[in-house]
């Protein structure tokens, strides 16, 4: 079974942006600062999040990043479907999440993201 994880979402100031989400009420978590120079935060909004990131590019969504509970067979499967993907292995990525990414060819248009919680908490 598959949710939403987060929805990413490129800003130009995470400073500007947060102020729309704090007046909601909304929690904006630890800002962090990641290897490629690119500045992310979470917020949760009911069972999923929304993922903000400063990176100079064009603001905007960015991906979706659907939840799974067995990361491995969902690559196979995919795989096996002749879905391409972006990623080659399944890869370690923010917070620790394993995950891979669909190219957007196969999903009509949105970077979409498969992650799963990382190996520590399963």
């Amino acid at each position: 079974m598959a949710n939403i994880d987060h929805v990413g979402i490129v800003v130009s100031s995470i400073q500007q942006a947060r102020r729309l989400y704090e007046a909601l009420g909304l929690t904006v978590l630890e800002e962090k600062i990641e290897d490629e120079g690119i500045r992310s935060v979470m917020i949760p909004v009911g069972e999923s999040r929304l993922r903000l990131i400063e990176s100079g590019k064009k603001e905007g969504l960015n991906h979706l990043a659907l939840h799974v509970d067995d990361i491995s067979g969902a690559f196979e499967e995919m795989k096996q479907a002749g879905i391409r993907l972006l990623s080659d292995e399944i890869e370690i990525g923010a917070g620790g999440r394993l995950h891979f990414l669909v190219d957007p060819v196969d999903s009509h248009g949105l970077l979409l993201e498969i992650c799963q919680d990382p190996i520590s908490a399963v």
